[in-house]
């Protein structure tokens, strides 16, 4: 194989609806959500070694190696298939932490996909997928190469529907990050019962972006705007400047608004406070690039 080395853009992702159902025996929630991929990407670089093991990490701070979920997919990848034993990883950080997009499970994604390229004997797409899936929620979605998901379960059980038309999104930071497992604890506390949310649409509805509209629901909106209520204030200005769809990706923070496409970001972005980052959803899911 005279490929050495694979780079990859590690696309985010944005949650267009997100339910969360009954809690599981173990704890976990299941979850129903749609998926789309967007164009702001890390770019991740993936070296197999013989025996060293390391990870550099640029733009953004990420943690401790051993947390690192590109590092996690790695060992992951080699525990599974018994290769390699060794690698050198470089992540160009571009996608905020702990916002609701991805950023970690789109890198662990593109550590798994450019490792499977690199690898004497691939696994199957099922089988990437099962390596994927301990590493969270969101990351069988970001090893897959569908632009557009509907996802249930714990984010594993995956409905490949046809990509949207592209379109320009206003990403907005607010300057905080929400902890996931806090935000599931609040949804806990708030449903004394237990009983679970409703799930989204039928898939008819997930086809077009004028179907789509009237459905964003996002059950961590309203446990995390109580406790951070700028959120549902960026919400209804995204809609002010023209979003014909806002909401929260994720358990957030990051907000989005989806605009239609060549929009004049600079001006609705005047309108907006905090960091506001353009970008856009795509139809495809960008190719794992080999090196010699």
């Amino acid at each position: 194989m005279s490929a050495k080395v694979a780079r990859i853009a590690a696309q985010a992702k944005l949650n267009l609806g997100l339910r969360v159902l009954a809690r599981e025996r173990g704890g976990h929630h299941e979850i129903e959500t749609l998926f789309a991929r967007i164009a702001l990407a890390d770019t991740v670089t993936v070296r197999p070694g013989d025996e060293e093991r390391s990870l550099v990490v640029r733009g953004l701070e990420s943690g401790p190696e051993h947390e690192n979920l590109a590092y996690r997919a790695a060992v992951a990848y080699g525990d599974a298939t018994g290769w390699p034993r060794g690698f050198e990883l470089e992540i160009d950080k571009r996608i905020p932490v702990g916002g609701g997009l991805g950023g970690g499970s789109a890198d662990a994604g593109a550590v798994l996909r450019g490792l499977n390229a690199l690898a004497p004997r691939p696994v199957s797409d099922p089988e990437l997928l099962r390596i994927a899936l301990p590493l969270g929620a969101d990351v069988p979605y970001l090893t897959s190469t569908e632009p557009f998901v509907l996802a249930w379960g714990r984010g594993e059980r995956m409905l490949a529907l046809p990509a949207l038309p592209e379109r320009t999104v206003l990403l907005v930071l607010p300057g905080f990050a929400v902890s996931t497992t806090e935000a599931y604890g609040w949804i806990a506390g708030s449903r004394p019962a237990d009983v679970p949310s409703p799930r989204l649409v039928s898939v008819p509805e997930l086809t077009s972006w004028e179907t789509l509209q009237p459905h964003v629901v996002n059950d961590f909106e309203p446990v995390v705007c109580e406790r951070h209520p700028e959120i549902a204030v960026i919400i209804a200005q995204l809609r002010a400047a023209g979003a014909t769809i806002a909401g929260m990706s994720g358990s957030g923070s990051t907000l989005f608004g989806v605009v239609p496409l060549f929009s004049d970001t600079a001006a609705l972005a005047s309108a907006l406070p905090g960091t506001v980052v353009p970008t856009r959803t795509v139809t495809r899911v960008a190719r794992v690039e080999l090196v010699e």
